[in-house]
């Protein structure tokens, strides 16, 4: 593949922020290169005082998202474009427990599709692993760190930022201060004229609105490109005249179809969501995760989340977080909005999530590793004998809640294939298998 032009290059990091679809960590040659042979630190990238130009990741460059590059930026996100804080508060952090278990090393499991087994430690560099954690009845029992991340660092979530917001548009909904069944144009006014108006907050929630969006990155005028342009947060050309932030580009999008016919993953509905909460909250979608969520956890570091030109939190895509905080989200979930007796949101939140969205729906879209799956308020719900629901981003961001098995996995990766389709082979079998580890090993 030839060297991107500079604006398609330039567009390269936001774009992948912005849609969680595959296409955006372009590969050369270079692709092939192993998860070890790939490590940011073996390829020395923004080592020394300065580093060499030819390890070098920054602005104005075109290529910090394309890969083996974007194994670096992944964890340096806020060294590239404007971010603003989700605070933990001023609380002291609350300690995971730990109690270490190396035989989930060589648990084993037969990726889907193969008939070779492969062991857990082994899918790790399969998976391009930068950082992962299981939590088991509240406990750690597994944590590790490769490549740009260690304890201290912090990580792009990519698009299980999405699953944060559906988060707190469930809370929203369960205390009652607002009516997914109710009309976007009744809460955002300035939405009535577009497809978002006429869908419902459960519609745009679980991604059944009818958009006319398109998502081809082969076609230079597609409208992913016009949102890019849209949110980018950098200079724009003096010559451009098109929207300039998500409030003004969600304003232009047109309805194709019937809303609640069809589930198509479409990141837009998610930064709708945030403007629905935020409108609904009079909080910034990063203001309102941390009064409700981050800030009462016990987290150890505070997150961040990259910003369009005014400062709009980007909520389809935009959190950096540490591995052990996501790992109290999961936990959290797992204990249905509870932290050590405290109930930070109605379980009933959780319930709802857990229940699934419309299964036919979701079937219409395709995805062959998630049969009989559904979406429901940004969370992937796999309705397997397990009852796991995951949030789930490109280059395989997992946040993975196994109810059965009282566990969580949390995995930050920067694989050189955006879409999970090609990653979940070697993962959700993996993931299965730890959780009857875990569970044989309780009895």
């Amino acid at each position: 593949m030839t060297a991107a032009t500079p604006r398609t290059g330039r567009s390269l990091l936001a774009a992948g922020l912005l849609t969680g679809l595959s296409g955006l960590a372009l590969a050369d040659s270079e692709s092939t290169l192993s998860a070890s042979e790939s490590d940011p630190n073996s390829l020395g990238w923004m080592q020394g005082f300065p580093p060499p130009v030819d390890k070098t990741i920054g602005q104005p460059d075109s290529d910090y998202f394309s890969f083996p590059k974007m194994r670096w930026t992944v964890c340096h996100f806020r060294e590239l474009l404007p971010t603003t804080q989700v605070s933990r508060g001023l609380g002291a952090p609350k300690p995971l427990e730990t109690a270490l278990d190396p035989k989930i090393d060589s648990v084993a499991f037969v990726p889907l599709g193969g008939d070779e087994p492969m062991t857990w430690e082994q899918s790790l560099s399969v998976n391009y692993t930068d950082g992962i954690l299981i939590l088991h009845r509240g406990r750690v029992v597994y944590e590790r760190y490769f490549g740009c991340l260690d304890e201290a660092g912090k990580h792009g979530a990519m698009s299980m930022t999405k699953s944060m917001t559906g988060l707190l548009a469930e809370i929203l909904v369960a205390e009652g201060k607002l009516d997914d069944t109710a009309t976007v144009a009744s809460i955002v006014p300035e939405l009535g004229n577009s497809a978002f108006g006429t869908a419902t907050v459960r519609q745009v929630m679980d991604m059944t609105a009818a958009l006319e969006y398109s998502e081809d990155y082969s076609d230079p005028e597609a409208d992913v490109w016009i949102y890019n342009r849209a949110a980018n947060p950098l200079p724009k050309p003096a010559d451009y005249d098109g929207p300039r932030s998500y409030f003004e580009y969600l304003q232009t999008v047109r309805q194709r179809g019937k809303h609640g016919e069809a589930f198509a993953y479409k990141t837009i509905n998610t930064d709708a969501l945030g403007w629905i909460i935020a409108r609904v909250s009079g909080r910034a979608v990063n203001e309102f995760l941390s009064e409700r969520v981050w800030g009462r956890i016990g987290a150890e570091q505070d997150a961040y989340m990259t910003v369009d030109s005014i400062g709009t939190p980007f909520a389809g895509g935009g959190l950096s977080a540490g591995l052990r905080d996501l790992g109290r989200i999961g936990q959290l979930m797992l204990d249905r909005g509870a932290v050590d007796g405290l109930r930070l949101f109605p379980g009933i939140v959780v319930d709802s999530i857990r229940s699934g969205g419309d299964r036919a729906a979701f079937a219409k879209a395709g995805y062959s590793t998630i049969p009989g799956g559904s979406y429901r308020s940004m969370w992937w719900v796999f309705h397997n004998e397990h009852g796991a629901f995951a949030a789930r981003g490109v280059h395989g961001q997992t946040v993975y809640v196994d109810p059965t098995a009282q566990m969580v996995i949390v995995r930050f990766a920067s694989h050189p294939a955006a879409k999970n389709a090609v990653i979940d082979p070697t993962s959700l079998p993996a993931y299965q298998a730890v959780a009857e580890y875990l569970l044989a090993s309780a009895d």
